[in-house]
């Protein structure tokens, strides 16, 4: 089982690899769409290197829960609801929402998740505590 500092080493390294960006640029507290300039293309070379790292699977819904953030029932007027926060955060337990939840537009949230998101997800997958 790896280290919290392995699991962050190697998610960097992934990071670094698919973005194209300085190991300098991928701090703990750096968004992957605002600071890292991630698109979602780039999300699926991501998720396959973190894959390929670490041995595990990675259900692309659970990163990246999209049916939330289109369904009418979570979704009003472009923000979602407090049903759907309250989903987000059923479905991203490693995920800070508490930003998102103060102004949480749709087109926002792809500026959520950061580099410790990241780390958090994949500690849970391959069980360090």
């Amino acid at each position: 089982m790896p280290t919290k500092e392995e699991v962050l080493e190697k998610v960097q390294t992934a990071l670094v690899d698919a973005l194209g960006v300085d190991d300098d640029e991928v701090t703990s507290e750096a968004t992957l769409v605002g600071d890292l300039g991630a698109e979602s293309i780039d999300f699926l070379d991501i998720v396959f290197r973190l894959e390929k790292s670490f041995e595990i699977e990675i259900p692309r819904s659970e990163l990246f829960p999209e049916d939330v953030l289109t369904s009418t029932e979570y979704v009003q007027d472009g923000k979602v609801t407090e049903a759907g926060i309250e989903e987000l955060k059923k479905r991203m337990p490693f995920a800070d929402l508490s930003k998102f939840e103060v102004n949480p537009v749709v087109q926002e949230f792809g500026n959520l998740l950061t580099v410790t998101d990241l780390c958090r997800y994949v500690e849970s997958k391959v069980g360090v505590e």
